[in-house]
């Protein structure tokens, strides 16, 4: 760490902005690679029979693509506009987080002793890795979304398990939570936090926490097995259809191999205990949790439109914005996120008369203006998660509030068919 530190800031930030170039490239490379319709466009994909060869050096972020302008004629014009652009910010955006988490604190409450003890200066450089991961994760996964209103498994499901690692290695990768007063002893946000750790969430000989670890790592891999579900021909029909393709899909035994291993690894966990074990079951906490709220959101949603309001990539993306951020992040993200999509989705039918609305990139919008301004919005919150009982209570008008604005929706949709009915 004190390597890092000796070297001055700006050079730091040019060089991480070359870095956040190249994982642009990578974005851009999982945005074509791993939409469902794959086009050979990234450089660092296998080109096109019928193009011309390209050259080391059209991998190069940024200017690459000023030399794979020559495949105009079998992508259109001004394919390469969009990718350019996206590792400009990518680059642009890497320095700036870094600036702003590590140069300037800024996930930080103002008035800590200065300067940081060593501790703190690496706890900010594995905050701002797990970021950095996770928005590339959220930014692909968004592009795809728009693109084809789809998110891939590939994406999301990684990222969970990367979460989940990273929570359990380096549990200061984790949101912080510091107080003034005891910024000492308590640093990362945690499966209680605001309130102190209870003794029966510690690890072994506390059977209790490693039954709920393990049941939301099992409920998370039965979420991503690949089933049907279809009630036309009554409840008992749609089971047993459901657990016929289960049954059938070569990736169930893939899954379940991961299960068992996860199952294995938790454990080992929970036996060794100490702040890992807190860190692994906050993060299957937050994966478990926001998973299931955005699957009980697709469920009333769908009731509320009366068609499947959300695609199931969206529950999954939640579940891996929780394994990084935790439960009570994600409950603020359901706040932030359907007001914007509302509006779009408003902007979208008039101007372009589209009424599908792809709301990953909310999710993934809302989740990086947590990030960003943490330290406000943790400062303002958490006074209400430290009352137990006003959580379940959130969760339920966060529904509700769903639901409304879902039927809104319905209603808006059923007054843009009128007048389009009467301008015909």
């Amino acid at each position: 760490m004190h390597i890092i530190l000796a070297i001055p800031l700006p050079v730091r930030l040019a060089l991480l902005f070359v870095l956040g170039a190249f994982l642009g490239g990578m974005v851009n490379w999982a945005i074509y690679r791993l939409a469902w319709n794959p086009r050979p466009i990234s450089p660092w994909s296998r080109p096109d029979r019928s193009a011309p060869r390209r050259s080391r050096w059209d991998r190069l972020p940024i200017v690459g693509w000023l030399g794979l302008r020559r495949e105009t004629a079998l992508h259109g014009p001004g394919f390469w506009i969009r990718p350019m652009v996206l590792e400009v910010l990518t680059g642009a955006g890497c320095a700036a987080l870094y600036w702003w988490e590590v140069g300037r604190a800024g996930l930080l409450p103002p008035g800590l002793p200065m300067p940081l003890p060593s501790a703190m200066m690496t706890m900010l450089h594995l905050e701002f890795a797990a970021h950095l991961v996770l928005i590339s994760l959220m930014l692909a996964a968004s592009m795809i979304d728009v693109d084809e209103k789809i998110i891939p498994d590939e994406i999301t499901v990684a990222g969970t398990l990367l979460g989940l690692l990273a929570a359990g290695a380096w549990p200061n990768s984790l949101l912080p939570d510091i107080q003034l007063n005891s910024w000492l002893n308590s640093w990362f946000l945690l499966l209680a936090s605001p309130n102190q750790w209870p003794s029966a969430l510690d690890g072994a000989p506390h059977l209790g926490s490693l039954t709920l670890g393990l049941a939301c790592w099992w409920a998370w891999c039965a979420a991503i097995l690949p089933r049907s579900w279809y009630s036309r021909h009554g409840v008992r029909r749609a089971i047993v259809l459901c657990c016929a393709r289960i049954a059938r899909e070569p990736s169930t035994r893939r899954i379940a191999r991961m299960a068992l291993m996860g199952a294995l690894l938790i454990a080992l966990a929970w036996y060794r205990g100490g702040a890992g074990w807190q860190g692994l079951l906050s993060a299957l906490v937050g994966m478990a949790a926001s998973g299931g709220l955005v699957w009980a959101v697709r469920i009333v949603g769908s009731v509320a439109l009366g068609r499947e309001a959300l695609g199931f990539g969206d529950v999954t993306l939640m579940a891996m914005i929780g394994a990084f951020l935790g439960w009570q992040s994600c409950l603020v993200v359901f706040f932030l996120a359907p007001f914007a999509g509302l509006v779009v989705g408003v902007l979208r039918l008039f101007l372009i008369r589209d009424r599908e609305i792809p709301y990953g990139p909310f999710l993934c919008l809302a989740a990086l203006s947590l990030i960003v301004f943490w330290n406000a919005i943790w400062s303002y919150v958490q006074i209400y998660f430290a009352m137990d009982w006003l959580v379940p209570g959130v969760m339920f008008c966060c529904l509700v509030l769903m639901a409304a604005m879902l039927g809104a929706w319905r209603g808006i949709l059923s007054v843009f068919r009128w007048l389009t009915y009467r301008g015909n």
